[in-house]
């Protein structure tokens, strides 16, 4: 117990705490969705958020302290990105033989999920900056907080609405297909990257290899695209 306890006290006085605390929330959380068998409203990225959030809430942490120590995992993410080529490198065949459908989703998806979100915004009279942080939501993290950064949005607002995305994505994904009957892994994997973005990777890659595939390709793409259109967009309905 004193050795638990020596560390603990080591903890509290580094920003590691909170990298601790991230890591242990995700693989309670991860616990729980497998106890479920990984059912769609058990996601382990909602519970995690709710088990961190809960601990920072009750202990009075600001969220600049906590992201002190929490930041290498947002670092990571740009890595976690470039590994997701490996299980494209292997499914390089059956992706080439998908490309002209891929392409058509990719641009249809893109615009639907940055037009429907300026449009709704714009209806509710919110200001410029909040559009502007709205516009990328529907892609990864580290590209949609530079481009509404550089379009003069609020990259923490964009950040959130990201991972509000991603985590609605990923937890009606799978059932919206199942009700649509949409039963092929390929275009499965890739509404669910397109749509919500990381979140829905992980979720295609729990269903399997060739559906996380496609979902790491949607979201690179979009990615591209969304900076490509999200000026043009908000250039077009402002």
């Amino acid at each position: 117990m004193s050795g638990e306890f020596a560390v603990w006290v080591y903890l509290s006085r580094t920003p590691l705490l909170w990298l601790t605390v991230t890591l242990a929330a995700y693989l309670v959380a991860d616990r729980i969705a497998l106890a479920s068998r990984r059912h769609p409203v058990a996601n382990p990225v909602l519970i995690a958020i709710a088990i961190t959030g809960t601990i920072l809430v009750a202990t009075g942490t600001p969220f600049a302290d906590y992201f002190e120590g929490a930041q290498f995992v947002h670092f990571l993410l740009g890595p976690a990105t470039v590994v997701l080529a490996l299980p494209l490198y292997e499914y390089r065949a059956t992706v080439m033989r998908s490309l002209l459908p891929m392409l058509a989703a990719l641009v249809a998806g893109c615009l639907a999920a940055m037009i429907s979100a300026v449009v709704f915004a714009e209806v509710l009279g919110l200001p410029r900056p909040v559009i502007v942080s709205i516009a990328p939501k529907s892609v990864t993290t580290g590209v949609a907080m530079g481009v509404s950064e550089s379009l003069g949005g609020d990259p923490t607002l964009t950040a959130v609405m990201v991972m509000l995305t991603g985590v609605t994505g990923g937890i009606l994904v799978s059932p919206l297909l199942d009700l649509m009957r949409i039963r092929d892994r390929r275009a499965r994997g890739f509404a669910a990257g397109l749509a919500a973005h990381g979140v829905g990777t992980a979720r295609a890659f729990q269903v399997s290899e060739v559906a996380g595939t496609f979902a790491g390709i949607a979201m690179g793409l979009n990615a591209f695209l969304t900076a490509v259109l999200v000026p043009l967009v908000l250039r077009w309905l402002s």
